[in-house]
C-alpha cells in the first residue's frame, strides 16, 4: 500500500513539502516499541515516507524476527524453524533506524519519556507500541504452578516452544492423542488453531495413522474458515481429528496433562497443547494503554493514536479491533502503514489522510502444499469512527489447493521483505 492512496494525487510534492518544513528544525523523535510485523513496518516506513527526515528507534530484546505465520509448518514437519528465522538489521543498515536491543519497563506519557530495562531513558515526540500479547494464565490456574508452562507449551509465539511442541509430538507414540484447546475469540490469528489441528494430523496421516488429534474449542464453531476447514478435516483426515465446540477451558492439570472444563468434563492426553486466553502485551497494560475490558487498546483508526494517551500509537494485535478486522500479521502490517503516514502528517503539521483504505489476506495450510485463504478491505467510516469490511470485497477459497499454496509462500516472502525491508 503506497503513501497517500494514502495521499492521493497530490502524493509526492505535497510530502516532500512536508519533509521541508521537518528538516527545517530538530530532527522529530519517534521510539517503537516492538519489532513484529507492526512495529518493524511502522519503524521502516516513517524513515522512508519522511525522507529519513525523522529520527526513529526501535526497542526491541531479540535479535532476531521469527514469523509466527507458516510456524505450524514446524509442526507438521515441512518446515524448520530456520526458515522463518531472519535478522532485523536491514532496519539499521537500510533504513538509518536505531535498533536497541532491550525491554521497556515504564512510559511516561506525561513527558513523554520511557525506561529501559538496561537503565537508558529515552524521549520521544511520537511514541508507537507494538506489543503483540501476552497470556492470562490467571485464567487457568494450574498453569502458575511450578513447572507447568515448560512441559504444557503454547506455541503461540513463535520460537523455541515450536521447536519443543515438535519434539513432543516426535515423540509420541502411534496411537496417542495430542489434544489442544482454543480460547475464546479474540486472540491472536483467528485461523491460525485450526491450521494447526490440520498441519499435525496431516504429520500423524504420514507418520503416526493411530493418532488422533482433539481440538477442544472454547467457542461455539470454527472461528474463521469453518466450512473450508471442515471440509478438509473430513476429507482427509477422517478418524484423526476429533473437534469439539464449546469446550471452554477453565484449568489444566498439568502433572497428568488434562484438560478441564468449566463443567468439570476433564480431557487426557499424551501432548497437551494449551493456548491460553489473551490481552495486550504488558506495556500496554502496565502503561494503562490497555483501556478497552482492561484487556485491549482502544485506538482512533485514522492515525491508531491511542485513545488513552496523546502522542502514543497502539498497533498489532494489542489494539481492540475494528469489526470483523482479524488479529493478524497482514492487517498488523496495514496498521503499521495508516500510522506511519499519520505519524509523518502530524510531525509535518498536516492532518492525517481522512479515508485509509486496510486489506487483509490470511492463508492456512492444510497439508504441506495445499492452502486456503480468506481475504477482506477495510475502510474508514467517518459516522462511525472505525473501519468497516467493502461489502464484497475479499472473500474464502473455494478449496484448497497447492497453486494457494504457491500464493500463501511468495506472500510470506513479500511481507518479510517489506516488513523488515530486506529487499
Amino acid at each position: 500500500m503506497k503513501r497517500r492512496q494514502f495521499l492521493h494525487a497530490a502524493g509526492a510534492s505535497a510530502f516532500l513539502a512536508g519533509c521541508t518544513t521537518i528538516t527545517g528544525q530538530a530532527k522529530p523523535q519517534v521510539v517503537v516499541i516492538g519489532g513484529g510485523y507492526g512495529g518493524a513496518t511502522a519503524a521502516r516506513y516513517i524513515r522512508l515516507w519522511s525522507d529519513n527526515s525523522i529520527d526513529v528507534t526501535l526497542i526491541e530484546p531479540n535479535a532476531q524476527f521469527i514469523s509466527c505465520p507458516l510456524s505450524n509448518l514446524v509442526l507438521g514437519g515441512s518446515k524448520q524453524i530456520g526458515d522463518l528465522t531472519m535478522s532485523i538489521n536491514a532496519l539499521a543498515d537500510k533504513q538509518g533506524v536505531r535498533i536497541i536491543r532491550d525491554s521497556v519497563t515504564g512510559i511516561n506519557a506525561d513527558k513523554r519519556t520511557l525506561a529501559l530495562a538496561g537503565g537508558q531513558s529515552l524521549s520521544y515526540d511520537r511514541l508507537i507500541v507494538s506489543p503483540g500479547v501476552d497470556f492470562m494464565w490467571d485464567q487457568l490456574p494450574g498453569m502458575l504452578k511450578p513447572g507447568a508452562q515448560d512441559t504444557i507449551l503454547h506455541a503461540w509465539k513463535a520460537g523455541a516452544q515450536t521447536v519443543a511442541l515438535r519434539a513432543q509430538l516426535e515423540a509420541m507414540p502411534d496411537g496417542g492423542v495430542y489434544a489442544m484447546t482454543i480460547p475464546p475469540a479474540p486472540y491472536r490469528c483467528p485461523p491460525g488453531p485450526y491450521e494447526r489441528a490440520s498441519q499435525i494430523a496431516f504429520y500423524f496421516s504420514r507418520h503416526k495413522p493411530k493418532s488422533k488429534v482433539l481440538i477442544l474449542d472454547a467457542n461455539d464453531d470454527v472461528v474463521s474458515k469453518g466450512p473450508l476447514f471442515k471440509k478438509v478435516w473430513k476429507e482427509r483426515y477422517s478418524g484423526i481429528i476429533d473437534y469439539r465446540p464449546s469446550f471452554r477451558t477453565a484449568d489444566i492439570d498439568a502433572a497428568s496433562r488434562t484438560a478441564i472444563s468449566e463443567l468439570g468434563d476433564k480431557v487426557q492426553a499424551d501432548v497437551l497443547n494449551v493456548i491460553p486466553p489473551q490481552r495486550a502485551g504488558s506495556i500496554a497494560a502496565q502503561s494503562g494503554l490497555a483501556n478497552v475490558n482492561a484487556r485491549w487498546c482502544g485506538v482512533d483508526f485514522l492515525s491508531f493514536e491511542s485513545t488513552q494517551s496523546k502522542n502514543i500509537h497502539v498497533l498489532g494485535d494489542a489494539i481492540a479491533v475494528a469489526p470483523l478486522m482479524p488479529k493478524s500479521a497482514h492487517m498488523a502490517n496495514q496498521h503499521a502503514k495508516v500510522c506511519a503516514a499519520a505519524v509523518v502528517d502530524l510531525l509535518s503539521g498536516r492532518a492525517p489522510d481522512t479515508q485509509p483504505v486496510l486489506t487483509n489476506t490470511c492463508y492456512s495450510f492444510v497439508s504441506d502444499q495445499d492452502v486456503i485463504h480468506v481475504a477482506s478491505v477495510h475502510v474508514y467510516n467517518a459516522e462511525r469512527k472505525t473501519l468497516l469490511v467493502v461489502p464484497g470485497s475479499g472473500g474464502v477459497s473455494s478449496a484448497a489447493s497447492p497453486l494457494e499454496g504457491a500464493y500463501a509462500l511468495n506472500w510470506a516472502r513479500n511481507i518479510w521483505a517489506d516488513t523488515l525491508g530486506g529487499a
